[in-house]
């Protein structure tokens, strides 16, 4: 018995295996079932016709079944399978379970399964090499948890779906404005480039290469750029040793900065403020665009517009990935829009703005990512 009075039952007592083995016709079309790690859910994986399946029979699933992932049982693969994906098959790799309904609620399961312990009793269940480790169902169905009464756990259920349902409703309206503020965004930098002047990348915003010494005893942050125009991060910093050959660049705010390996998918930055200090390596194309001609904000926005991003992918010849380098010398020709200086000012206005309500997004974000796991730890040890 736990802590909190409830029951600890083995799932061997709550949970038996499904074994609805059903033979595939071969023009028939049918749902293949897939999981999320960390308890993102039992989703869609794709339809397919049963000549396609390398099997003359599968599982067949349905709706309420609790289902797992032998493979990442320990990286939190596992959940309840969705009205949706009614009669849809999976592979051996995910054994599916029907659920005691007298005793146990499909949705107590649900929200239980998303918690770090019931992730951690899958881990013990769970043996093999570091590239072979499998659930040994044996082992997870001697596995116990808490199972409170059935009204208890409707209570509980219900007042987890409530909170979820305000967390889902947060998120939603965070983005609804986000999305406000990028349509403005957009409109407004079609009416300031609409007839602008053109010049070269290379006239108005040439390469800057500011060389870093590597000296023994110092230590080297760098600096990386996510894809997407997902703006910069912090890597490790690097000591003397670590450096070795490895050519450093000196980034300073205020640079645009393109990864000259992933620019083609957006991995275009405005070095900021809190990036001082940072370097990069001779993948890092630092441009500085000439005062009171042209922004750094103005030119990294038309670089992730579609029209920009066709210049960058047409000036990194090669195939794709890291055969897909842009050319210093093609950014350079590449010709951008120029419109009147104190519109890019106006509109750098507007970016900053967008720019700290993102800020206070990802904190927002980030706050509420951490209140389900703390509702979750609460509701299971009864204290919700």
């Amino acid at each position: 018995m736990s802590s909190n009075g409830w029951l600890e039952v083995p799932l061997g007592e709550i949970l038996t295996r499904n074994d609805n083995l059903i033979s595939l016709a071969p023009d028939k079309q049918y749902r293949e079932v897939t999981i999320r790690l960390w308890g993102k859910g039992v989703v869609l994986r794709q339809i397919v016709a049963g000549a396609e399946i390398a099997a003359d029979r599968r599982i067949q699933v349905t709706p309420g079944q609790f289902i797992v992932s032998r493979i990442d049982a320990r990286n939190g693969a596992m959940g309840i399978v969705p009205d949706e994906l009614d009669g849809a098959v999976v592979t051996n790799d995910f054994p599916s379970f029907n659920i005691n309904r007298g005793r146990l609620i499909p949705a107590f399961l649900g929200w239980l399964c998303k918690t770090p312990g019931f992730v951690d009793k899958c881990r013990a269940a769970s043996e093999g090499t570091t590239n072979r480790v499998r659930l040994k169902e044996a082992r997870f169905m001697q596995q116990a948890i808490p199972l409170p009464p059935l009204e208890e756990q409707r209570r509980i259920v219900a007042r987890i779906d409530r909170l979820a349902a305000k967390i889902d409703e947060a998120q939603e309206s965070t983005q609804q404005v986000e999305s406000e503020w990028l349509t403005l965004l957009r409109s407004r930098f079609s009416q300031i480039v609409d007839g602008a002047p053109r010049d070269m990348m290379g006239n108005v915003a040439p390469l800057i290469r500011r060389k870093v010494e590597p000296r023994l005893g110092e230590e080297y942050p760098e600096l990386g750029i996510r894809s997407f125009g997902k703006g910069t991060f912090h890597k490790p910093s690097l000591d003397y040793l670590t450096v070795g050959t490895k050519k450093l660049y000196r980034i300073e705010p205020g640079d645009l900065v393109f990864n000259n390996v992933f620019a083609w998918e957006g991995a275009i930055a405005v070095s900021q403020a809190e990036d001082e200090g940072r370097v990069g390596s001779h993948r890092f194309i630092t441009c500085v665009p000439h005062d009171g001609v042209v922004l750094a904000d103005f030119l990294c926005f038309y670089f992730l517009t579609p029209e920009g991003l066709e210049r960058i992918r047409e000036s990194s010849p090669g195939g794709a990935g890291r055969n897909r380098t842009l050319g210093l010398e093609k950014l350079a020709q590449i010709e951008v829009p120029i419109p009147a200086y104190e519109s890019q000012v106006s509109f750098g206005r507007l970016i900053q703005k967008v720019r700290a309500m993102q800020t206070v997004r990802d904190t927002a974000r980030n706050e509420l990512k951490a209140m389900l796991p703390s509702i979750l730890d609460r509701a299971f040890k009864g204290a919700l």
